[in-house]
């Protein structure tokens, strides 16, 4: 699984680390809004509310060290691209998951196959859209997560 061979009992640390996110954001859904958590209370709950955080944004990293990207509302003409992430769904059996596209509020810059890392630093915010992919988490080596206050409202234009 993932980067480096692992035996049968150990699993992969992206896959844990979205599990563990996945997780953090179900407390904030299923708490209303008071999630107190070990690994993630930081990032959703910096001073002990979230004020209505309930995503961990991510970046994720593939086995070349590229950043990994998909692309929202093709046929639209508000089409995207982004590098940015929410987990919707885990199977953790199979290390697979949904991931919703989070749309930056800058337009980033490929280099033909690759982000330009120096125009992620540019992205002040993030909008949550309707738009998924399934991805198995085994092909990805680096998992980053950002600040949750970088996401704004779901995007209610899209379908």
């Amino acid at each position: 699984m993932g980067c480096r061979k692992h035996d049968e009992t150990a699993g992969s640390c992206v896959c844990d680390a979205v599990a563990a996110i996945k997780n953090a954001q179900d407390q904030v859904d299923n708490n209303g809004g008071n999630c107190r958590n070990k690994c993630f209370d930081s990032l959703l709950s910096p001073a002990g509310n979230n004020n209505g955080l309930d995503t961990v944004p991510f970046l994720l990293q593939t086995k070349t060290g590229e950043y990994f990207s998909s692309v929202g509302a093709v046929g639209r003409n508000d089409c995207f691209q982004t590098t940015f992430f929410r987990v919707e769904k885990i199977d953790e059996d199979n290390c697979c998951a949904t991931l919703s596209l989070l749309r930056p509020d800058s337009e980033l810059e490929f280099n033909k196959c690759c982000v330009d890392p120096t125009s992620l630093c540019e992205v002040e915010e993030l909008e949550r859209t309707r738009y998924c992919i399934e991805v198995d988490l085994d092909c990805f080596c680096a998992i980053q997560c950002l600040d949750p206050n970088l996401v704004g409202d779901i995007d209610h234009h899209c379908k």
